[in-house]
């Protein structure tokens, strides 16, 4: 989960990194107020999960106060990547001196935590590795020996920075470890970190991305910053994916409430990793509507399958439902039957009159097709590819329309 600029901002604050003066707006009328306080230059952040916001007009400077209401009144009707700008961060405008950067992160190859520092701040990262390698500076390091001072004492040394400050910037670094280790984040970085001309290092721009398979440990931190669970998506969440995401939430074992809803008849459950992709592109290919995509795997118990399934049989204009996966080295085939069958007993459906398809294999699969051949269900074994199932399943639908 991505936090947003203010968000970060805080949490920062909380441990001793200077940000700049700033407040939420979610008004013209609130970022003007602001401005008068401030009494001086202002910058105009839009506050969306969206990166490269300074190049689309994201980030907008006032002169004066009475500049602030008419340049946030703009923003606040604008949309940067796909988020509409519902809020905006008013910060007193900085006089910089120099930009740098300053991030924590894993390294993929190593497995291990990776802390990086440049002394060219203030632009993509990503960007200073491909034109100035040399600029770039990293550290790895074991999770349970944690950053030691030495390794942050090493990176800070190559941010030219003046005299005294490179204590100040090494204790940042080791600040910024501890967010990291702390909110079981995946990203935490100040881009940039500035020196300012009265020679104090402050955070211009901040982000925390934290681990989304962990913040069911992170509640209460985030509480106390104000900050709540959420769904980084470029759409408000439909009440069927709501429910979808509550259902896997619930329950920690296995994978099943990866759900995006669509308007189509047909509901699905399927599985294989990428597979799952490449039997909802089939359905597609093959004429189907789907009414969801949805991936199910990791030994999910059937009272976990049989709540998905529930939900998407109830989804109104869904008049089938596939269960399509590929070989299952990781979950029970006949706990996807029992939980397919007992929502649809439960909703007063006939499993044999019912259009219902499911191809499916792996353990306990003898198991799972005597349960469906008990209840009339077609079923394919791994003799039937997964884009034959998906061609079959769109012709029962066909068939029954």
């Amino acid at each position: 989960m991505r936090l947003y600029e203010f968000e970060s901002k805080k949490i920062l604050s909380s441990h001793g990194i200077s940000v700049p003066k700033g407040r939420v707006a979610a008004t013209p009328q609130e970022a003007g107020a602001f401005a008068q306080e401030v009494k001086g230059p202002v910058v105009l952040k839009a506050q969306v999960l969206a990166t490269g916001r300074g190049k689309v007009g994201g980030v907008k400077f006032a002169q004066i106060p009475q500049e602030v209401g008419k340049i946030a009144s703009a923003m606040l009707q604008t949309q940067i990547g796909g988020y509409a700008v519902k809020s905006l961060l008013v910060e007193e405008r900085i006089d910089i001196k120099q930009e740098l950067y300053l991030g924590a992160t894993y390294d993929e190859v190593k497995k291990t935590p990776l802390i990086i520092s440049s002394s060219l701040g203030g632009v993509d990262i990503n960007e200073v590795s491909r034109q100035h390698p040399e600029k770039i500076h990293r550290a790895s390091f074991s999770s349970f020996m944690g950053l030691q001072p030495y390794k942050a004492w090493y990176l800070v040394q190559n941010l030219e920075l003046p005299g005294k400050l490179s204590w100040t910037a090494q204790a940042i670094l080791l600040k910024l470890w501890q967010i990291f280790s702390q909110f079981d984040a995946v990203l935490v970085e100040i881009n940039p970190l500035v020196l300012t001309k009265g020679n104090e290092l402050v955070a211009l721009d901040a982000h925390v991305e934290i681990e989304d398979d962990a913040l069911f440990r992170q509640k209460e931190r985030l509480k106390k910053f104000q900050i709540e669970e959420r769904e980084n998506k470029a759409r408000p969440l439909t009440q069927f994916e709501i429910e979808a995401a509550q259902i896997d939430k619930a329950d920690y074992r296995g994978v099943a409430g990866r759900v995006t809803e669509f308007d189509g008849d047909l509901g699905l459950l399927i599985g294989a990793g990428g597979g799952s992709l490449t039997t909802f592109d089939a359905i597609l290919r093959h004429g189907g509507k789907p009414a969801n995509y949805c991936e199910v795997g990791g030994n999910a118990p059937v009272s976990k399958i049989y709540k998905l399934a529930r939900l998407i049989l109830s989804k109104p204009g869904v008049k089938g439902i596939a269960v399509i996966t590929n070989v299952y080295s990781n979950s029970r085939v006949d706990f996807v039957a029992r939980g397919l069958i007992k929502a649809m007993v439960e909703l007063g459906m006939d499993p044999k009159n019912y259009p219902v398809l499911f191809r499916s294999a792996g353990a306990f699969e003898e198991e799972g097709y005597a349960i469906l051949k008990k209840y009339g269900v077609r079923y394919y074994d791994r003799s039937t590819s997964m884009d034959e199932a998906a061609r079959l399943a769109v012709q029962m639908m066909k068939e029954e329309s």
